[in-house]
């Protein structure tokens, strides 16, 4: 009896000193350890107490000491998710991020509902670059959190991806109880699965105003801010995160890339380098440094960043494109069997398997096999392809309405109207048709800043009814007022990406030219520079290069010949409606006669000539397109008949661009251009 009173009296002071150690972990860590050790005296291996001191040790900085206290712990206690959670945790302090993510996996095996783990394999997902796991593991996350019986259905089904069931569920709920922050986010969940990304972020929002602490809800909208190019919201976002947990690798990451959206690429590699030292184990985030180090002119750090990438993870089809994508990086011959072997092995994602055929194009193009390139270039168009949805007839139809809007009486009747400042000048046209040439020539001039292509035309495009079928025609509704407003917030929302003082910037987004009418309207005062190429070279320029986002009607040759007349025909119809408001600047002309050609764009933008201009590769400018390197080199002549060498296989492209081929006319030299 005696016996049986001392051993519970020993359990109830046991008990009690874990509870207490668990008191001092939120305050000192340390001191929490110090009692876990105390305990350990008492009860050697007991599990609770190695836990504890585990997780102490994680959080006053030993993760070391962590991963080793820990271990002992499987001995005893080989089935406990809660310890899988913590080693996982060290684990990841020490960069061991493969050995994490499959403790987070065994974690949540063996506790479905464990919601920390679910969230820390989100967060591992995401450093990874897997985007749909990720994704997944945070609808679980929620799954988990979610006690309320009448949300456990929702979230159900928001888990196996019944979406329909799923809002139906939560827009029921939510109309019971408008102020329930866990269904808003929920909801905001399967917004962002379906792409309505504004929807997300007004529901994200909106749970933030009425739970401003609720973490996975401010991370999601770091997120979907980031997703929509609206990094200054999402960088503040971040911010708030990382104050809480400034070691987070999923936040870090984040921050690096929406700091190069704003054009900030010195903090950006900074932040890249911290998270790489911390863990350099991922692929993804290697990749995603190589793209910063390429943009900020760092060619070959970001040759060795990609390898490092594909060294990680040799299937990594992107990290072998990026390569490619330097335009003026050799494969050699190990390289190109490495890439054919991946190719080969049979088990890759569509993503992987596009990426290293367009890869392997590149490769064949430089050792002038043109027709095995072609059918690389053409089979990775055609997963691209089968994977987006764009309709050639309704970019045409979207031309004629605008056609028939765009009226010389149109203008007249509007002259005089929108923000009066002159700043921007816009570089318009075809994807690879000369336009990063042309900012780069402009951005050497010293009254001229280059940035980068601006999405907030598009966005303002898209705000105005772009989705609903009300764009452009509901331009006409607009007073003076109005068309100055949006001008002003076009100024506004690209000012982040101003970094000098000098009068005038350059915008050049390409597809900017389904707008030059809403431009035209809002920035009347604005320059408009058409960015023109034959139409074949320009088509087979766009084909055979994979863009990282948009440009859908560049994987069908037939549906590129379509968009080359389409987007000639709409700038011609500009040039027709407002007489000498834009200026067609065509690549062939430039490659010709550089001074001349430079000469005319200066006058006509009225900028001085400077020498400068002539001498654009040596201008050190962080450049973010596919053409980066070849800006970074003196203009050659060798790129303006490349299509040729692929003639006998684009017969669909010739097809659909009709007499445009015939017509396109020869360039100007220097000697009949004056």
């Amino acid at each position: 009896m005696q016996a049986q009173s001392a051993i519970a009296e020993l359990r109830g002071s046991i008990a009690e000193a874990l509870a207490h150690a668990e008191r001092l972990m939120a305050a000192d860590p340390r001191l929490a350890e110090t009692q876990a050790a105390e305990i350990l005296k008492a009860a050697p291996d007991l599990p609770e107490a190695l836990l504890l001191k585990g997780r102490a040790q994680r959080r006053s900085g030993n993760a070391t000491g962590a991963v080793q206290t820990l271990s002992g712990i499987a001995r005893r206690r080989p089935q406990w998710a809660a310890a899988e959670l913590e080693m996982a945790l060290a684990l990841a302090a020490l960069g061991e991020t493969d050995q994490s993510t499959a403790a987070l996996r065994r974690a949540v095996a063996l506790a479905p509902d464990l919601t920390d783990a679910w969230r820390a394999l989100g967060d591992a997902l995401t450093l990874a670059g897997d985007t749909a796991g990720a994704d997944a593991a945070y609808a679980e996350h929620i799954r988990a959190s979610v006690k309320e019986p009448r949300l456990m259905a929702a979230a159900r089904a928001l888990c196996e991806d019944n979406l329909p069931v799923a809002e139906r569920l939560l827009k029921d709920h939510l109309k019971q109880f408008p102020t329930d922050v866990a269904a808003i986010r929920m909801l905001a969940e399967l917004a962002t699965r379906i792409g309505r990304h504004g929807d997300a972020e007004r529901l994200l929002q909106r749970c933030l105003e009425l739970a401003p602490s609720f973490t996975p809800a401010r991370h999601n909208l770091a997120i979907v801010l980031h997703r929509q190019n609206k990094a200054e919201a999402a960088l503040a976002q971040i911010e708030r995160l990382l104050a809480e947990d400034p070691t987070d690798p999923s936040y870090r990451n984040l921050q690096a890339a929406a700091l190069s959206l704003i054009g900030e690429y010195a903090r950006s590699l900074e932040v890249y380098e911290q998270v790489l030292a911390e863990h350099p184990g991922q692929p993804k985030v290697w990749m995603s440094y190589g793209h910063a180090l390429k943009t900020a002119g760092r060619s070959a750090e970001s040759i060795e960043a990609y390898r490092r990438a594909i060294a990680l993870s040799p299937s990594l089809g992107e990290a072998w494109w990026s390569l490619a994508n330097l335009k003026t990086f050799r494969f050699d011959a190990a390289q190109h069997q490495a890439m054919a072997d991946a190719l080969a092995g049979g088990d890759l994602s569509d993503d992987d398997r596009l990426h290293l055929e367009y890869a392997l194009g590149k490769a064949l193009e430089d050792a002038e096999a043109f027709e095995a390139s072609f059918r690389h270039y053409a089979a990775g168009a055609a997963i691209r392809r089968a994977q987006i949805d764009y309709s050639a007839d309704d970019t045409t139809r979207q031309i004629e309405r605008a056609k028939a809007l765009f009226t010389p009486e149109f203008f007249a009747a509007r002259a005089g109207q929108g923000a009066t400042n002159d700043a921007p000048i816009f570089v318009v046209g075809l994807p690879r048709s000369g336009s990063t040439l042309i900012e780069q020539i402009l951005a050497s001039h010293s009254a001229v800043e280059g940035t980068m292509e601006l999405p907030e035309i598009v966005s303002l495009a898209r705000e105005l009814g772009g989705r609903e079928g009300r764009y452009p025609e509901m331009l006409s509704e607009l007073g003076p007022a109005d068309l100055a407003a949006l001008g002003e917030r076009y100024l506004e929302r690209t000012r982040i990406q101003r970094k000098s003082d000098r009068p005038y910037f350059v915008d050049k987004m390409p597809n900017n030219w389904l707008h030059v009418g809403l431009i035209r309207l809002i920035l009347p005062n604005a320059e408009i520079v058409d960015a023109r190429r034959h139409p074949m070279g320009a088509g087979f320029s766009a084909f055979k290069q994979h863009f990282a986002r948009g440009q859908h009607f560049s994987y069908d040759l037939a549906d590129l010949g379509r968009y080359w007349r389409d987007c000639a025909g709409l700038i011609d119809h500009f040039h027709a409606a407002q007489p000498g408001k834009l200026i067609t600047v065509r690549y062939e002309d430039m490659v010709e006669d550089t001074e001349g050609e430079v000469r005319r764009l200066l006058a006509h933008l009225g900028l001085g000539f400077e020498p400068a201009c002539l001498a654009f590769h040596e201008n050190d400018r962080a450049v973010r397109t596919a053409s980066s390197e070849q800006v970074r080199q003196p203009i050659y002549r060798e790129g303006l008949d490349q299509w040729r060498r692929y003639e006998p296989w684009l017969g669909p492209l010739k097809d659909a661009l009709g007499e445009a081929t015939s017509t396109y006319a020869p360039p100007r030299t220097a000697s009949n251009h004056h």
